[in-house]
């Protein structure tokens, strides 16, 4: 703090002339720092500037990256889970599609010969199952294999941090309800189709006139009513998925709403107010002309007092 010093008679000490450089070296300081908050917009700059904004600004700045790459993990885990919903989709609408043919080939109107022809549509109609599984794929990986099995990390606290994204479609899973020990829906490889022990969609293209295998009247019925536990299963397990995409959208949700509050708090913390430091800025420019035009006086004071030891 500087005082006002009398005494101003001494030559060999300028006090009046230190005080003035020192206020003008304050407020070339402060120009320097309005300078540097204006061109970054940041008022904390480093941890010199405010010791627990900082603190507190950083540790705001971690989580809110923390929350960033949450964010990210459930978009993963969305767009999984909607290509599984729609591959699901694609599979329910061609079990119903095989289900109309063989109720229709159970009418008593059908001949062998549309039987065939129904048993031949439907064998095509499970050949496009089988594409659908075989081209349902994200990051290189099958999805509807029995393969599939990923952990997201959807969030930050310790206790909700992971959600497991698993289409088991092979062996037996709880979370489906499903009484059957298997859930394949690889209709050309297995002889256990979406859950329905026995149910082989191969054997569609073995049906003849010579023997309508599952197309027989004694096999229908059991035919219909395997295709509509089949049915049933698959949209079980479309169900659950569904669940997951709700309760990843929730979080999502919640996640942009944090994300936005944090950047609030870490803006109210760390950026710089403009017209504030533009108002400081000219202030400590005021200050500073008036330092210089007081330095120069205070340095040409000493030299009225050389005049008393002049001969």
């Amino acid at each position: 703090m500087p005082f006002a010093i009398g005494g101003n008679a001494r030559i060999r000490t300028n006090i009046s002339s230190e005080n003035a450089y020192n206020s003008l070296e304050t407020s070339n300081r402060d120009i320097s720092l309005r300078q540097l908050r204006l061109s970054t917009g940041k008022r904390i700059n480093n941890a010199a500037d405010d010791v627990s904004g900082y603190i507190t600004s950083r540790a705001l700045q971690a989580r809110n990256g923390a929350m960033r790459a949450a964010l990210l993990a459930v978009g993963d885990a969305s767009n999984v889970s909607n290509i599984l919903m729609d591959s699901l989709d694609n599979i329910y609408n061609l079990l119903n599609l095989i289900k109309e043919g063989a109720s229709t080939a159970a009418s008593g109107a059908m001949g062998t010969d549309e039987k065939v022809a129904l048993a031949k549509a439907a064998y095509r109609m499970a050949q496009q199952i089988q594409t659908v599984v075989d081209s349902t794929v994200f990051g290189g990986r099958q999805l509807l294999d029995g393969t599939y099995s990923a952990n997201y990390v959807i969030g930050t606290n310790a206790r909700h941090e992971l959600i497991t994204l698993s289409v088991d479609m092979t062996f037996r899973n709880p979370d489906y309800n499903i009484p059957s020990n298997y859930f394949d829906v690889n209709s050309m490889k297995t002889g256990n189709f979406a859950g329905v022990t026995g149910l082989d969609l191969r054997l569609l293209d073995s049906v003849s006139s010579g023997d309508l295998g599952i197309f027989h009247d004694d096999m229908l019925a059991a035919t219909i009513s395997s295709l509509a536990k089949a049915i049933d299963n698959v949209n079980k397990v479309a169900s659950l998925i569904g669940g997951i995409v709700n309760r990843l959208n929730s979080q999502e949700d919640l996640l942009k709403g944090q994300i936005t509050n944090y950047n609030a708090a870490i803006s109210r913390i760390e950026d710089a107010d403009v017209a504030k430091e533009q108002l400081q800025l000219i202030k400590s420019q005021f200050l500073q002309q008036a330092s210089l035009a007081s330095l120069a006086q205070a340095n040409a004071n000493p030299q009225a007092f050389l005049q008393l030891i002049q001969r």
